[in-house]
């Protein structure tokens, strides 16, 4: 009996430890991929995205968007409008939550 709990904890240990050097170990290897050269592909896959980044930042909005595109984007939020009704749908919403009253009131 003893010699089973024994062996259940060691079980227990091994698995937490397991666990723990794996994260550890995950983490260490994205900190040292960091520091090294990036693969060609990724160094180009990371230049479009600065790329378009910028070019978004200075259109104020998507990139290449044609008129088709601004559009489409007025008739889906009208849509949305009309279902959700009033509200800037383009902004994430404020949620604003009350204090709940725990005091008892009298009876």
């Amino acid at each position: 009996m003893v010699l089973h709990q024994i062996l259940r904890l060691s079980s227990l240990f091994h698995s937490a430890v397991s666990i723990h050097l794996r994260r550890n170990i995950g983490l260490s290897a994205i900190v040292f991929n960091k520091t090294k050269e990036l693969d060609p592909v990724q160094k180009l896959f990371l230049d479009k995205i600065r790329e378009y980044n910028t070019k978004s930042k200075q259109a104020g909005g998507p990139v290449d968007a044609g008129p088709e595109f601004q559009k489409e984007i007025n008739e889906s939020l009208a849509r949305l409008q009309r279902a959700y009704g009033e509200g800037d749908l383009t902004k994430f919403p404020e949620f604003k939550f009350e204090e709940p009253n725990f005091e008892e009131t009298p009876k």
